[in-house]
């Protein structure tokens, strides 16, 4: 079978930068998994979400579902850690998330939008402009406007940012439910080490380079994090004495 994604020696390297931002990235994520990159402010996670989606330049290569990707399709959603447009325009979530449907409406899209409010729990507020809407609101609006594109993997980009701590449980519990009931595969740039030892997968130690990947019990731990980090994280006791999910063993990188 074939990973969902599959990312081989990845690099971008800027004009004016003498280093890559991120070089020689390699890593796969298999289907119906939560994978979740950690690693350090400037250690290169967004860069690597936004190589893989194909919205900056990038040496390497990229697969999804075994098949070569190179820019954002129907199969890939994208939820960024910023609104991809100005919060002060007087635009509802429902005209947000239907600015996402691809093609012409007809009955397919209108039942996917349905089912991707409902799934999500945006119904309520779906004619709130964006800007009255809480952290967690706009989360959730945003997850609905990536999975109306009808995608398999999703990506998204430190989605805990301006949440608080009971909406992060909320959102990665939901995150988990779409894995399980949408049979989706979900990549998450954060710096929650506690959600990664509960809920992921895969966790990946990106500074850089691919410091090493595996499962929460062979990754987070106090020799890996120092290496990652430069000193063993005060989140590290947390997130080391969180219950891991219960995954066979992998393999390192």
């Amino acid at each position: 079978m074939n990973p969902a994604l599959s990312v081989r020696n990845l690099t971008v390297r800027y004009e004016q930068q003498e280093r890559a931002v991120i070089e020689d990235v390699s890593l796969e994520l298999d289907e119906g998994q939560i994978g979740i990159l950690i690693g350090p402010n400037g250690s290169g996670k967004s860069t690597l979400v936004k190589a893989i989606l194909g919205l900056i330049p990038s040496r390497g290569e990229v697969r999804v579902f075994g098949e070569p990707f190179g820019r954002p399709g129907g199969r890939i959603g994208y939820v960024a850690q910023k609104l991809p447009f100005d919060p002060t325009l007087p635009l509802t979530t429902r005209e947000a998330i239907r600015m996402a449907l691809p093609g012409r409406a007809d009955a397919d899209t209108e039942e996917v939008f349905r089912h991707s409010v409902e799934i999500l729990s945006v119904v309520a507020y779906l004619d709130r402009p964006l800007g009255a809407l809480s952290g967690g609101q706009l989360k959730r609006a945003m997850i609905a406007r990536a999975l109306v594109t009808k995608p398999r993997l999703i990506l998204l980009d430190e989605p805990e940012a301006g949440i608080d701590v009971e909406g992060e449980e909320t959102l990665y519990q939901l995150l988990e439910h779409l894995v399980e009931h949408e049979r989706l595969t979900v990549l998450i740039c954060s710096h929650e080490l506690e959600l990664a030892a509960r809920y992921a997968n895969r966790v990946f130690c990106l500074n850089k380079r691919l410091i090493c990947s595996g499962t929460p019990k062979q990754v987070l731990t106090a020799e890996t994090l120092a290496g990652l980090y430069g000193v063993v994280p005060a989140e590290y006791h947390i997130a080391y004495a969180a219950p891991h999910r219960a995954e066979p063993e992998g393999h390192d990188r």
